[in-house]
Parts: C-alpha cells; sequence; structure tokens
C-alpha cells in the first residue's frame, strides 16, 4: 500500500469520526424505520418512471403525472424525517468541503515548493 493510499484510509477515519458523520449515520438509520418516508421515495420512484416513459416516448408528461409528482416531492419535503436527512447531510457535506478545499491549498503549496517530500 503507497504512503497516499495509507493517508487517505487514516482520512477517511478521521472524517468516520466526526460529529457530523456520526449524526448522519445515526440520521440514516433512523430514517430506515419510517413508514411514511419509504411509502413516499416508492412513489416518487413511480411517478419519476412514469415520468420517464413519457420522455423517452416523445410525449409531455400530462398535467395529472406532473402535479402528482409536485404534490407527492411536497409531501416528502414536510416529512421531519427527511429534513432532518437533509439537514445531516448539508452539515457533513460542509466538512466534506472543507477537507477538499484544505486539501486543494495543500496541493497549490506543493506546487510551489522546491522540497520533495518522501
Amino acid at each position: 500500500m503507497t504512503r497516499m493510499t495509507e493517508m487517505a484510509k487514516d482520512l477517511g477515519r478521521a472524517l468516520a469520526q466526526t460529529d457530523e458523520y456520526q449524526v448522519l449515520k445515526t440520521t440514516i438509520a433512523g430514517s430506515a424505520d419510517d413508514r411514511e418516508l419509504a411509502e413516499l421515495r416508492t412513489e416518487l420512484e413511480g411517478l419519476e418512471g412514469q415520468i420517464e416513459a413519457a420522455l423517452r416516448g416523445g410525449n409531455e408528461p400530462n398535467d395529472e403525472l406532473k402535479s402528482g409528482y409536485e404534490e407527492t416531492v411536497g409531501r416528502l419535503q414536510g416529512s421531519a424525517t427527511y429534513q432532518r436527512l437533509v439537514s445531516a447531510q448539508t452539515n457533513f457535506d460542509k466538512v466534506l468541503l472543507k477537507v477538499n478545499q484544505t486539501i486543494q491549498e495543500g496541493i497549490v503549496e506543493g506546487a510551489e515548493s522546491r522540497i520533495i517530500m518522501p
């Protein structure tokens, strides 16, 4: 295993220990028991399939299908469980964004450095 791979695994382990990841993991696990959320997701997938089929057939989805989709999305977004999932994912995404920015800064600094690191 290369040093870079080992460092990446260490970073992954450190990310898994952050409060943001722990909250996300717990929220995802808790959402598995929410029947309403599961039903809404299934309903939404069915509507998406119908919309996709219409578009593949060269047809515009009818108004009933469009309004059914919009109504289902609205109910999904109104779900407290869904809102917790979105919030937890957003918070963890912010951590990943900061990590990626820090990595980019390191790349820029490394490219400007004349010192060769082992």
